[in-house]
C-alpha cells in the first residue's frame, strides 16, 4: 500500500525535490512553505497551516500540522443493503467511467455480484465506454440509446439487480456541467426513482474529483453536493500531476469523506484512501 502511495505521488514528489533537494531532520518555516505551495495547496491552508509551527520544524511537527486537515467529523456511510446502490456522479472528464470499472473490478475482486447501470444517456461515447469495460470485466450492464431517459435505466438496472440477486449496483451519471440547471433536475428525478425502486437507493452518492483541477474541482463538488447531497469522494489523476497536495485542499474545503484515490488506468489502480500513509509519503521526500 505504502508504495502505492508513493507511485500516485511520484511526480508531486520530484516536485518537491525540485525546492527541497536534500533530506534533512529539520527544515525553515520558509521552506515548508515553498514545498506546500509547490504540491498545489491552497495559499490560505498553507498560511494557516504553517500559522501554529515554530520557525524550524521536525517532522513530527509538519505531521502533525497536515493531519489536522483530515480531523473533522466525516460520516462514512455504508449500509447493510442488498443489492447495495450507488450513483457515480461528476463532469465529464473527471474519470467517471473509468472509475466506474475500478469500482465493479474491486467489488468483483471481494467475490461480490456486480451490476452496471449506464444512466449517462447523453452521450453515446459515454454508453459504448461504460459497456466494453463491462464486456473486459464479465460483468452484466442495462444499457439504452442515446436520448433516453436516464431514470429508466436507474429502475431498470435496481430491479434486475434485485430480481437476480446482486450485491452491488453502481449507476453511471450525465457529466455535463453543474451549472445546467437540466442536469439538475435529472440527477434529482434519478434519486427519486431510485428510492421507489429499493428504499434507501442510492444509498452512496460519490463525487469523482480529479485531482489536477484544483479549485475548479472544489468548486464542482460544492455545487453538485447543494444539488443532490454528496456521500463520499474518489480523486483521480494525481499519478499523472505534480499537484498531489491538492488533497489538502479538497479535504479542508469539503469535509467530506475521501473513499479512494485513481493509481492509474488500469481496473485494479485504486486504492482506499488513508491520510496518515498520504502525509508520510510526502514526508518521506523532506525529512531524513
Amino acid at each position: 500500500m505504502f508504495n502505492l502511495f508513493k507511485k500516485v505521488l511520484g511526480k508531486t514528489n520530484d516536485a518537491i525535490k525540485e525546492v527541497a533537494p536534500t533530506k534533512k531532520k529539520e527544515i525553515s518555516k520558509e521552506e515548508f512553505e515553498d514545498i506546500l505551495l509547490e504540491a498545489d495547496v491552497n495559499y490560505a491552508l498553507a498560511e494557516r497551516l504553517l500559522e501554529e509551527l515554530p520557525n524550524t520544524i521536525s517532522r513530527v511537527q509538519a505531521f502533525n500540522s497536515l493531519i489536522s486537515v483530515f480531523q473533522y467529523k466525516a460520516d462514512w456511510k455504508e449500509s447493510d443493503a442488498r443489492p447495495f446502490v450507488e450513483m457515480i456522479i461528476g463532469v465529464n472528464g473527471a474519470g467517471k467511467t473509468t472509475t466506474i470499472a475500478k469500482l465493479a473490478y474491486r467489488y468483483q475482486s471481494e467475490g461480490k455480484k456486480v451490476i452496471l447501470g449506464a444512466g449517462d444517456t447523453f452521450r453515446a461515447a459515454a454508453i459504448e465506454q461504460l459497456t466494453r469495460w463491462a464486456q473486459k470485466l464479465d460483468i452484466p450492464i442495462i444499457a439504452t440509446r442515446q436520448g433516453h431517459d436516464p431514470s429508466a435505466v436507474v429502475y431498470d438496472t435496481i430491479e434486475s439487480a434485485k430480481a437476480k440477486g446482486f450485491d452491488n449496483v453502481i449507476i453511471d451519471t450525465a457529466g455535463r456541467l453543474h451549472t445546467q440547471t437540466n442536469l439538475s433536475e435529472e440527477l434529482k428525478k434519478m434519486i427519486r426513482v431510485a428510492g421507489k425502486s429499493f428504499e434507501g437507493a442510492p444509498h452512496r452518492k460519490m463525487l469523482i474529483l480529479d485531482g489536477t483541477q484544483g479549485s475548479s474541482s472544489i468548486n464542482q463538488a460544492k455545487a453538485f453536493n447543494e444539488m443532490i447531497g454528496i456521500d463520499g469522494i474518489i480523486i483521480t489523476k494525481l499519478d499523472g500531476t505534480a499537484k498531489g497536495g491538492s488533497v489538502l485542499s479538497i479535504a479542508d474545503e469539503l469535509k467530506m469523506p475521501i473513499f479512494y484515490i485513481g493509481t492509474g488506468e488500469q481496473p485494479k489502480d485504486l486504492i482506499r484512501f488513508k491520510a496518515n500513509e498520504y502525509i508520510n509519503t510526502i514526508l518521506d521526500e523532506i525529512f531524513i
